[in-house]
């Protein structure tokens, strides 16, 4: 029999976990072929997350639990549960139901056909604010044109993994985690099933805008150098268009024999490569905080609490 991880990455779900685990037993009634966990990632939550999963553990000893010391963010929170899933496949899914579990019967079908990473494409984002549509869009767009593989947009964290999949993601150990980008990285065997994204049931989301941003930085310059590049484009532009400017005052001045003046434009110069050169240097610190970050070689998460 083929054993199926569900993978529950959980910050302040408490509300969520149980209307959660319901519609999972009702899965697991409907797919009774399988062997199933379900292991639930408590990333360092403040509420009584984890007390509710010693709860649900009680009544079914298909739940386990992993609770992390402190809150290492989602990211890591999922290769917590890539280092201690058990499953032939694993899938990940969100604690506040907007991915509906059901749609995991038609993601197992595809895996018996020999996909080994169905992800979930949404057909809708639901009442995402339109702002935040806007930059998820063009985010997507700048770093597909940065990278030489397909980031799948409309595409989240909800998805099956071959066990395959799983074993490569845990190689991936570094500290600055973009999981989705991972998933293109190593390629496999993919396809994918659409669904509708559902309301939360219960809370707000963990994601800000100002996480989302350092999430979308993050995602970019740990699969490419490509904003290193666009500084060197960029200051050669400007060098170029400040060589042409200086040659045109020059002849100006020696063929009309005007007066070289310009103090305010000066300062401005001034400013603005001043202001770029910051902006290049900012890009350069990034990632040399990012090869800082690494070089430690600190663990990604710590484990506080595991139940199996």
């Amino acid at each position: 029999m083929k054993k199926v991880t569900i993978l529950i990455p959980c910050y302040n779900e408490a509300q969520s976990l149980p209307h959660l685990y319901c519609a999972l037993e009702n899965l697991m009634n409907v797919c009774s072929k399988y062997e199933w966990e379900i292991l639930m990632i408590d990333d360092g939550s403040t509420d009584t997350t984890l007390t509710v999963m010693k709860d649900l553990r009680k009544s079914d000893r298909r739940i386990c639990y992993v609770s992390l010391s402190r809150n290492f963010g989602k990211e890591n929170a999922m290769l917590a549960g890539f280092d201690y899933a058990t499953g032939d496949s694993l899938v990940i899914i969100d604690a506040d139901l907007q991915h509906p579990p059901l749609v995991i019967v038609s993601m197992l079908e595809k895996w018996e056909e020999g996909y080994q990473d169905v992800y979930g494409k949404r057909i809708t984002r639901g009442n995402e604010p339109l702002l935040r549509k806007m930059l998820t869009s063009f985010f997507y767009k700048l770093i597909q044109k940065s990278v030489e593989y397909n980031i799948l947009q409309n595409v989240g964290d909800f998805r099956l993994l071959d066990r395959k999949c799983i074993e490569a993601l845990k190689e991936l150990r570094e500290s600055e985690r973009y999981t989705k980008g991972m998933f293109a990285w190593i390629g496999f065997k993919k396809t994918y099933v659409e669904f509708e994204t559902k309301e939360r049931i219960a809370g707000n989301s963990h994601m800000s805008y100002k996480k989302l941003l350092k999430l979308a930085f993050n995602g970019i310059s740990s699969f490419t150098v490509a904003p290193l590049r666009w500084s060197a484009y960029l200051g050669f532009l400007v060098s170029l268009i400040a060589f042409i400017y200086s040659v045109f005052v020059f002849m100006k001045t020696i063929i009309l024999g005007e007066v070289v003046q310009g103090y305010p434009t000066l300062v401005i110069l001034i400013l603005f490569f001043s202001g770029l050169q910051l902006i290049i240097l900012g890009v350069i610190g990034a990632y040399l905080g990012k090869i800082f970050t690494e070089s430690k070689k600190r663990p990604v998460y710590i484990v506080n609490e595991y139940e199996k």
